[in-house]
Order: C-alpha cells, then structure tokens, then sequence
C-alpha cells in the first residue's frame, strides 16, 4: 500500500473516530446512557472488531489504529449503557 493511500486513511480514521467523542464524553459526563440502542452499540463494535481483524490480516496502520481506538470508544459507550442504561 503506497503511503499516500495510509494517509487518506489516517484521515479517514481519525474522523470517523472522534466523530464519537463527543457522544462518549456525555455519556461519561451525564452517566445516562438512554437514548442509546445496546443492539447499535454491540452490532457496530463488532463491525469494528472485524474491521480491525482485517487490518491486522492486511498490515495496514490506519486501519489497525482508527478501528483500536474506536473499539476502545464503543467499550466505553458499551460500558456506561450497561451501567447506567
């Protein structure tokens, strides 16, 4: 993979990532977890799970840290849901 390409990626990861920040910070702030779906949650982490699988599989580092750090930001959503849900 040309290192271009890694770039419109890391691009491409880092906002879709913190496009979740905001969401996770609230919850974390408000620890109310409501008007969030368990099912939402759980079916994109997983998407986001596989979608690190492959780009461990494909040795692609754009790949490997947006979807670990979203990962890591489903966890915490995941987490305070079932918590305070």
């Amino acid at each position: 993979m040309t290192l271009e390409i890694e770039y419109v990626g890391f691009a491409a990861g880092v906002l879709t990532t913190f496009g979740l920040l905001p969401q996770a910070y609230r919850m974390l702030r408000t620890r109310q977890a409501r008007d969030i779906s368990l099912t939402w949650a759980a079916t994109t982490a997983l998407g986001v799970a596989l979608w690190l699988f492959y780009g461990v599989v494909k040795q692609s580092p754009s790949i490997i840290t947006a979807n670990g750090f979203t990962l890591l930001l489903f966890a915490v959503i995941i987490a305070i849901k079932l918590r305070h849900g």
